[in-house]
């Protein structure tokens, strides 16, 4: 069976329609498999960048390569260093593209990473938490960075998982320990009482997917295999996960939107656990069924999440059929399937 049979319609058409270069390359990229060299595939990345949002986000470069004000980054949300280099990850920007993007991740990695591997919100290693680190390790590993300054942040990221030569939260004299954000093994994060936090994992796990094989260390397989059994200790659509406050896990965990940054859905989750090769695990079936019975009579998804105004650009308007929430869907339901 065919992946697209899992389609109630030919939304990839609607895809490859010119209203949007920038999903019409991803499309052909992701979707149809175009490789490097074929005319379609480099005429849309062509004026994908020509276009925006891509072209948006980079007229706001800065020339040293930042957003709005030098530093780590973090702030203001969502315009700054850290929020501008991870959606031109999602929206397909790669190093080999642009002298841009180039710049602007040398300026991440200068000013937000520390030198044992943390991304923290003020570059320094006690503000490191688990959705930072995950989001940028996958925004640079998927726009071709090789900077080997990344090696050590996923390195340390694996540790803070497992716990494998990282000191308490208490040591003190050494920068390799754990945080008040950074609290513990297997996501443990302040901001959720000290609990695991899904968000957190799920930014970590998709980082480690962006890896390719022969980088993935017996150190990160094991990692990964921590990670996997806790987001999949329970049924990911009820999304019973430790919580912070009441007993009831954020609503938007199943509104899918676009683009993603901290806030993190249903979807990604399953998109990190597919693209780790866990598509037939049966305690992921739900969520993918989950993921199907959301599509509209044409194959198409709703946009249920947004950041409005406060990002660069505008992906769609809310509760109306979206094409980056579709390109989302139909990754990982293509993945899924073609992988069985």
């Amino acid at each position: 069976m065919a992946w697209t049979d899992q389609l109630n319609g030919d939304s990839i058409t609607w895809l490859l329609e010119a209203d949007n270069p920038n999903v019409r390359y991803l499309a052909l990229r992701d979707l149809l498999d175009r490789l490097e060299g074929d005319k379609d595939l480099e005429e849309a990345r062509r004026v994908a960048y020509q276009t925006e949002p891509l072209a948006r986000v980079l007229k706001y470069k800065k020339e040293p390569g930042y957003w709005v004000k030098p530093g780590a980054g973090y702030s203001p949300k969502y315009k700054s260093t850290v929020w501008s280099i991870i959606l031109l990850a999602q929206l397909g920007a790669r190093i080999c593209d642009e002298p841009a993007v180039v710049e602007a991740s040398q300026y991440l990695l200068d000013h937000a990473l520390t030198p044992d591997g943390q991304f923290g919100t003020n570059g320094k290693p006690s503000n490191t938490i688990d959705c930072l680190q995950g989001n940028l390790c996958w925004a640079l590993s998927a726009m071709g960075c090789d900077d080997p300054r990344l090696e050590k942040a996923y390195d340390w990221m694996a540790r803070s998982v497992t716990g494998d030569g990282v000191a308490p939260q208490k040591d003190t004299q050494t920068t390799v320990r754990y945080y008040a954000y950074k609290c513990g093994p297997t996501f443990a994060c302040g901001a959720n009482n000290k609990q695991p936090c899904a968000w957190g994992g799920v930014k970590v796990m998709l980082a480690f997917a962006s890896l390719a094989e022969n980088k993935k260390t017996p150190l990160i397989k094991k990692a990964i295999q921590q990670g996997a059994e806790f987001l999949l200790g329970i049924d990911p659509v009820d999304a019973a996960y430790p919580i912070r406050v009441g007993d009831k896990p954020n609503r938007a965990w199943w509104k899918f939107g676009f683009p993603v940054y901290y806030v993190t859905d249903l979807l990604q989750n399953v998109e990190a656990l597919v693209r780790l090769g866990y598509q037939n695990d049966p305690r992921l079936a739900h969520a993918l069924q989950y993921i199907r019975d959301k599509q509209d009579q044409q194959g198409r998804w709703l946009m249920e999440y947004d950041y409005a105004e406060k990002t660069w650009g505008k992906y769609g308007e809310k509760k109306q059929p979206n094409k980056w929430v579709t390109l989302r869907a139909l990754r990982v339901l293509k993945m899924a399937g073609s992988q069985n």
